[in-house]
């Protein structure tokens, strides 16, 4: 068989921390990925104070700055792409596309009418980087009847799925969310419910850091069993999949109605029982898997921010009867997942391959993902 020309595709992501961009060069040739370069760009202090009004205060925000945001973003994006590149030997020539995922505002896959909404005008990226852009690849799941997300499972089974064990990976990001891979080649996942951004917005509030080291924090406080018990029992929890979900449910003011029954409790409290709550949110879909598929599962393998907070992944293991690992364990360091991801949903979507998978999001068929933005 003649060997194929690599061809190397750019990933783009922001998180719901909206601290700034994760971005990661893949080389993809004869089936294989390759992670070749990563790159973070941080947003401004200024465009982030303005996405995180946008968030909270999203009944409230004009649309002329929405649509000056979205610029804005774009050109974060056209950063991170460029200095990403500065690391490499490669030129934006040598790029077949990009894939960006944007900056999430809104998931409302739910809603009466669905939608979802990501911004950061991929025209902009196109244009200033002289890269093929693909982008606003939710819709079109969404349109098709499903959630929109997690997307992620398609990458997690083109590079973590084995033929030996059943596996389940997951994203700690601002969310979780699960996938499982067997070893029959069947996939399944969804969103699992809060992953560090409850975690992050309590810790910003109360010891105005970004967020809590490792769990250090956490690990000092006592988990408050009435509390998390009110939190757990949320509808959300209750939900079959497919299920999606996002900072605009879960949130600070989410939690109000509970705290509001414990005035006196320690801040440092409340952290421990929300790094419960991720913990327990995961290892219950994780055992209802395990025990309604009757799956053979070797490790549980952790990707996203969360897979730095060594007391959460205790707290995890200790929930669960499988051991849980860093994806590094697979040769991927967690921190660059995502964006990888959204690097082979841009080859999927330029080699005309679907990028969802309808077992995941509820779609009703498999499709090609976003759209092509050319220079």
């Amino acid at each position: 068989m003649t060997e194929q020309t690599p061809q190397y595709f750019i990933g783009l992501i922001s998180g719901t921390s909206m601290d700034g961009i994760d971005a990661a060069l893949i080389q993809c040739s004869n089936g294989d990925l390759k992670l070749l370069e990563t790159h973070s760009e941080a947003y401004s202090d200024a465009l982030q104070k303005r996405l995180n009004t946008i968030v909270v205060n999203a009944s409230g925000i004009a649309l002329d700055e929405l649509g000056q945001v979205d610029v804005m973003v774009a050109n974060s994006f056209v950063d991170a792409a460029r200095n990403l590149l500065k690391k490499t030997g490669l030129q934006a020539s040598d790029i077949a596309a990009i894939g960006s995922h944007g900056q999430n505002i809104r998931h409302g896959a739910d809603a009466t009418t669905p939608f979802t909404l990501q911004i950061g005008d991929p025209n902009t990226i196109a244009s200033q980087t002289d890269i093929k852009t693909v982008a606003d690849f939710r819709r079109k799941d969404i349109a098709l009847g499903g959630q929109g997300a997690p997307l992620a499972p398609g990458f997690h089974q083109a590079v973590f799925a084995s033929s030996e064990y059943d596996r389940a990976v997951v994203n700690i990001g601002g969310i979780s969310n699960m996938t499982l891979m067997q070893k029959d080649g069947s996939v399944s996942g969804h969103d699992c419910g809060p992953g560090n951004t409850l975690m992050d917005l309590w810790a910003q509030k109360h010891i105005q850091m970004p967020f809590d080291h490792s769990g250090a924090w956490a690990q000092m406080g006592q988990v408050e069993a009435t509390l998390l018990l009110q939190l757990i029992t949320d509808d959300y929890f209750k939900l079959a999949p497919p299920k999606s979900t996002g900072r605009e449910y879960f949130n600070l003011d989410w939690m109000q109605d509970s705290l509001c029954n414990f005035p006196d409790l320690d801040p440092m409290d409340v952290q421990a029982t929300l790094c419960d709550l991720t913990a327990q949110c995961i290892a219950r879909d994780i055992n209802s898997a395990l025990q309604e598929k009757d799956l053979d599962i070797d490790a549980v393998y952790v990707c996203g921010g969360g897979a730095h907070n060594k007391f959460l992944l205790q707290r995890l293991e200790s929930m669960i009867p499988c051991q849980v690992y860093s994806t590094q364990t697979l040769g991927v360091h967690p921190d660059w997942v995502e964006a990888m991801a959204f690097a082979w949903l841009a080859k999927q979507t330029v080699t005309q391959q679907a990028g969802n998978i309808p077992e995941v999001t509820g779609a009703r068929r498999a499709a090609v993902l976003g759209g092509i933005y050319i220079p």
